[in-house]
């Protein structure tokens, strides 16, 4: 009985020693051990050539002064959270998503600065959220402007920024459609759980009449149901106000929930016509703007401003709030000056920036009815100016669609601030990118499988 046991306990502390063997053999193999990633990746891989073109040094010099030298944990390296954060908004992705992926893909660690492949996740998804703090605006904007140089790195047509092309959108907050009902609702949620929260006594939680209530609400555009669904509106309001009142009495009037209740006065007190209007509690400086289009009247967010070049590259991305168009452009040039050290020569942009003609040492120009002293050639070469300028749409609908411009997940007025600029560092990170694999291919695939002098002396240098 006493030798069964012995053997049982053996033959366990041997499992238990394979299992660290079989991990240990595995990270000391000598494929491993001596073959690095840029050894196994392939050098004609897009991410692998973009992370070559990057110069990382800036970042390290510039973000290093946000650390502390002697005091606190050790941080992640910058060049693996700038890496990360480029590589969210290229692949648009969440920042769990891109964390995630890491682990799972060779040449996102090589991208961000790993030498040997790594099966676990590099850090947290909420270490994204306190570097993005940390560098703030400006730190936002360097990488924009690393973007930029790639770009012109990458191709020499996009050096060229003497003429420009500006144009504004909506950049949409992640909020609900906003209705009184809604954000009625939402008040009487959050004043229930504070209640619950900090144990107050509270006269009647209306557990059963808001149940009611909401049947009530439902199906309000029916002609029978309209009227019911108005009075259950105004009755809705009538309990959200009695429960911030109560609120307000219990906490007194220096607590900590002073802004929140603040906030749902303001909610209660806003009418049809009133302004400056709030359309969520967790959002309150979402701008309600209009932008003329058929299938969406109107759209919750900010409004940003993009200027492109010719040849295609994003130079200038700013977040607005709710401004005319010609009061965004001097905004919007000076962060060019600041981007690519000039202004552009030649501006031109739609009807909507009517009013300002002339910027520093820039000409901006828009649609008008042509002047009869205008020759010919006058004429056509304005006519494929403004035909150029709409080239901008796209590049705003790849912004959307591909670089999470499309909703805003970033929070306040510094998530609409960076949220712009990372979309557009992604935009020329994404278009360095396939330049690089255009390139590629034409020097592979050339007829009779020729390569030109030139093409021979890039890959050389390579």
């Amino acid at each position: 009985m006493f030798g069964n046991i012995c053997k049982i306990l053996y033959l366990y502390s041997l499992k238990l020693a394979n299992i660290v063997m079989l991990s240990t053999s595995e990270n000391k193999s000598q494929s491993c051990f001596f073959s690095t990633l840029e050894d196994q990746l392939s050098p004609k891989h897009s991410l692998f050539k973009l992370a070559n073109l990057i110069d990382w040094q800036l970042f390290e010099d510039s973000f290093k002064q946000f650390y502390s030298k002697h005091i606190g944990r050790p941080s992640k390296p910058i060049r693996l959270m700038c890496g990360l954060l480029i590589l969210k908004h290229v692949r648009n992705v969440s920042d769990e998503s891109v964390v995630e992926q890491w682990s799972e893909n060779a040449y996102y660690q090589y991208f961000c600065g790993g030498i040997y492949f790594t099966p676990s996740v590099p850090c947290n998804s909420t270490e994204l959220v306190h570097f993005r703090k940390r560098i703030g605006e400006e730190g936002i904007e360097l990488i924009l402007q690393e973007s930029i140089r790639v770009c012109q790195k990458s191709n020499k047509e996009d050096k060229n920024t003497t003429t420009a092309f500006i144009d504004s959108t909506v950049q949409e907050k992640n909020i609900t459609f906003p209705t009184d009902a809604k954000l009625l609702k939402k008040v009487i949620k959050k004043c229930l759980e504070i209640n619950k929260k900090e144990s107050l006594p509270i006269r009647q939680t209306y557990t059963y009449t808001l149940k009611q209530l909401f049947l009530d609400q439902r199906f309000r555009n029916h002609p029978k149901n309209c009227h019911k669904a108005k009075r259950a509106d105004k009755k809705l309001k009538t309990i959200a106000g009695r429960l911030v009142r109560e609120l307000e009495r219990n906490l007194g009037s220096n607590s900590v929930y002073q802004s929140f209740l603040d906030l749902c006065n303001r909610v209660l007190s806003q009418t049809r016509k009133s302004k400056d209007k709030f359309y969520s509690l967790h959002e309150p400086n979402t701008e309600c703007i209009g932008k003329g289009k058929e299938h969406k009247k109107y759209e919750f967010g900010n409004k940003v401003s993009v200027i492109r070049t010719a040849s295609g590259v994003i130079i200038g991305a700013l977040s607005f709030r709710k401004e005319y168009d010609g009061h965004t452009v001097c905004k919007a040039l000076e962060q060019v000056k600041r981007l690519i050290g000039k202004y552009p020569k030649l501006l031109a942009g739609d009807r909507g920036y009517r009013g300002i003609k002339e910027y520093q040492t820039t000409k901006i120009v828009i649609p008008s009815v042509p002047l009869k002293r205008d020759s010919r050639y006058q004429k056509e070469k304005e006519r494929k100016l403004f035909r150029s300028r709409a080239a901008i749409e796209p590049t705003i609908g790849h912004l959307k669609t591909d670089h999470r411009l499309n909703r805003n997940f970033y929070k306040g007025l510094f998530g609409d601030a960076i949220n712009i600029m990372l979309a557009a560092a992604a935009y020329n990170f994404k278009r360095a990118m396939n330049a690089l694999w255009c390139y590629i291919f034409s020097c592979f695939f050339t007829p009779n499988n020729s390569l030109k002098k030139e093409q021979l002396n890039y890959l050389a240098t390579k």
